[in-house]
This record gives structure tokens, sequence and C-alpha cells, in this order.
């Protein structure tokens, strides 16, 4: 089952989240051979993407990656009626072509006053 942690954003700026992944146990997935992918959305049922992520392993010993969005993409985001999309993190592990979804949540936007 995917880990849960909650975001927040500002709509209309630069976005990079760094996220560590752990297993059930709290231990650092070794992301060594593996790929990730991450895409948020107004919520799991709709099948237009939100934000789709530029997603990279910045640390793949400690299991970290790094989300992020220009401010040309955030700007575009449009949440839901209480300011919220839902997203995951999925790893694809390169050698055995499994993937998994390691981490799920909702990322809060922050409407933006200056555009």
């Amino acid at each position: 089952m995917a880990a849960y942690q909650d975001i927040y954003m500002d709509k209309g700026t630069d976005f990079t989240e760094q996220l560590t992944l752990t297993d059930d146990y709290g231990n650092s997935y070794n992301l060594a051979n593996f790929s990730v992918s991450s895409q948020a959305r107004i919520s799991y049922i709709t099948s237009n993407v939100a934000i789709l992520f530029t997603s990279t392993i910045t640390d793949s010993a400690n299991g970290v990656v790094t989300l992020s969005a220009n401010s040309a993409v955030t700007s575009n985001v449009v949440p839901n009626s209480v300011g919220k999309l839902v997203y995951d993190v999925v790893v694809s592990d390169n050698i055995h072509n499994k993937k998994t979804r390691v981490l799920e949540g909702q990322i809060y936007v922050s409407p933006n006053t200056t555009r």
C-alpha cells in the first residue's frame, strides 16, 4: 500500500518538492535502476491530468525524489472546489519491468493574486 503525504503549492510560482520514499517499515527505498513518475489530477477518477510533474531521482540510495513544475504549469492549475488536487508517485523497476505506486496524497493549492 502506498504511503500518504500531503503537499502544498502556490499557484503561479515555480514548484519543487523533495520527497523521501519509504517502505511500510520506514526504510528508504533504494532506487538504483528505477525511474519515477508523478501526476496530479482534480480527482482520482478524472482522466485529465492537471500537472505532469518533472520527476527525478535525486538520491537513489536514500529514496529521495524531486517533483517540480514551472510557473507556467502551476498558473494553469484549476483545483477542485476546495482548492485541492490528488497526486501519486510511481516507481518503475527498469530491470524487472514492474511499477509500484509508493506515495499518494493531496496537494493544497494556494491561489495567487499577483499575476
